[in-house]
């Protein structure tokens, strides 16, 4: 029996995220939504498209879940702030696993997580709300993720890290075991951090020189 979506977003995570509901889930998306200054028109990709403010009247919380399909700009504030505007309205946020991936027993996910194929999570690991790891990653046992964060590809976390909140961390990029990395860090591609970091801070390899 299939279950009724909300996208909230007009952008290309939100039509991926679509796809992937579609694809391996039981949800199908009923509509998109945004905030008014997004909306130009009364559809997207197809389907009815309204307003945040506007959701509750025209699809209620009883009869549809949501999921907050916002980039990581501003390092993810967007889409948190957007989170706890429709969790503030009584949705539930659905979670997304692709079904390529193990979860074990001892893993914890939070509410508005998407995992991207190809992510290996091992035991006794923990996602936090509102985050998401795209395709190809590696979690080691024991390691915590927190909320509003955005893992890219091809990252390696490793045993017993301890990745805060607000976090970007690009492509490639590795974690040395039993690493704290504070809210608001910015890990740049590749970088290789080895060391805790403090809050706020960035992190940026060279890029290669041409030649």
């Amino acid at each position: 029996m299939s279950k009724n979506l909300i996208i909230v977003g007009t952008g290309a995570f939100a039509d991926v995220a679509k796809v992937y509901f579609e694809e391996y889930t039981e949800y199908r998306v009923a509509a998109f939504a945004c905030d008014p200054q997004f909306k130009n028109t009364g559809t997207y990709a197809g389907l009815p498209l309204c307003e945040i403010n506007e959701l509750e009247s025209q699809f209620p919380s009883d009869r549809y879940d949501i999921f907050v399909a916002v980039g990581y700009r501003k390092m993810n504030k967007i889409r948190q702030e957007v989170y706890e505007r429709i969790k503030a309205k009584g949705y539930t946020c659905a979670t997304f696993v692709h079904p390529g991936v193990k979860i074990w027993p001892s893993t914890t996910l939070g509410e508005n997580v998407f995992v991207f194929e190809d992510n290996t999570i091992q035991p006794f690991t923990a996602i936090g709300n509102n985050t998401t790891l795209w395709s190809g990653n590696h979690v080691g046992h024991h390691a915590k993720i927190g909320a509003h964060t955005f893992i890219s590809s091809h990252v390696v976390i490793s045993g017993a890290c301890e990745v805060g909140n607000n976090i970007f961390i690009g492509v490639n990029a590795a974690l040395r075991d039993g690493v704290k990395i504070a809210d608001e860090t910015l890990i740049g591609a590749g970088a290789l951090i080895m060391q805790d970091t403090a809050a706020r801070s960035v992190y940026m390899p060279e890029g290669t020189e041409p030649r």
